[in-house]
């Protein structure tokens, strides 16, 4: 099979990986930089032309797009959606799951357990925010962040409400939401391909720091899932609509809270954690349904 993976960098490790593992099955790999794409929209022949070729004949496409570029990269994955090629993460789903809020509101109507959120149109009462969450200590998140930054953890209640003041007087859309102290700055990513946990590591953030994203320097273990949480991570993945997912949840005294589902997981860490191949599950995936 011809199979495009959209990716702005073919040296990521993500990239390389999944290019290695088609190859490996004999498949025509083709990295394509999804920012430098011109879409071609007329009646009944949608077309996309990159470097000056018109791209044709391609059997399925796996999306690596950052959350920079969510609006052009969705755009190029609508268009090949439009050319009958199979999508590996559909184009509706990646737009759901770069909205945090509208991703919590979807989870919530699943049933999944989720921390007690809060947002507002940058309302002055700071203070009803903060109870409203449980009070302090409280998580402060940008909407738009992603890899632990634009996340705040206020210790108290001064500090909550000093920082709700600062984001909205910057117009910045942020959530409130309840501390859960008993996941002890670890988190469980869940890796879910095609209905499927194909591998699931506990992140551990270095000490002092409450997030545990690889990024800010936290540490990577396997990890042997609960069936509670099994459930959980495929439930919330489901709800979604994706079809590759890296599911967040944090372990609390009731049970599994989903954080966040990204459409767009890295590779790197959870295969060197887990010592699992991921990338082959993802382009046996492929091969399913392409």
């Amino acid at each position: 099979m011809k199979i495009v993976v959209l990716s702005q960098n073919p040296n990521l490790y993500s990239t390389k990986r999944i290019v290695e593992a088609g190859q490996k099955k004999g498949h025509e790999m083709i990295i394509i930089d999804h920012t430098k794409c011109n879409l071609v929209i007329e009646k009944k022949n949608p077309t996309i032309v990159y470097k000056g070729e018109e791209i044709r004949d391609i059997d399925g496409i796996i999306p690596r797009i950052g959350a920079s570029v969510t609006f052009f990269g969705t755009a190029v994955v609508r268009q090949f959606e439009m050319m009958k090629v199979f999508s590996a993460t559909e184009s509706q789903a990646l737009v759901r799951s770069r909205d945090k809020l509208r991703s919590l509101q979807i989870l919530s109507r699943a049933g999944l357990g989720l921390p007690k959120t809060v947002f507002t149109n940058y309302s002055k009462d700071v203070s009803q925010v903060v109870d409203g969450v449980g009070g302090a200590p409280l998580v402060i998140k940008l909407l738009e962040g992603t890899q632990g930054l634009g996340v705040v953890l206020a210790d108290n209640k001064n500090s909550a409400e000093s920082i709700l003041e600062a984001f909205n007087g910057l117009q910045a859309r942020v959530i409130a939401q309840e501390f859960i102290e008993e996941a002890g700055g670890a988190d469980i990513r869940v890796f879910v391909v095609d209905g499927a946990v194909v591998g699931a590591m506990k992140r551990q953030g270095k000490e002092g720091e409450f997030r545990s994203n690889l990024h800010r320097g936290g540490s990577a273990n396997v990890i042997e899932l609960t069936d509670e949480e099994e459930n959980a991570a495929l439930k919330a993945a489901k709800a979604m609509g994706l079809g590759i997912a890296g599911v967040d949840l944090l372990q609390s005294s009731r049970g599994s809270l989903i954080l966040e589902v990204n459409s767009s997981p890295g590779l790197e860490g959870i295969e060197r954690a887990t010592g699992t191949d991921i990338a082959t599950h993802i382009i046996k995936y492929v091969e399913r349904n392409a």
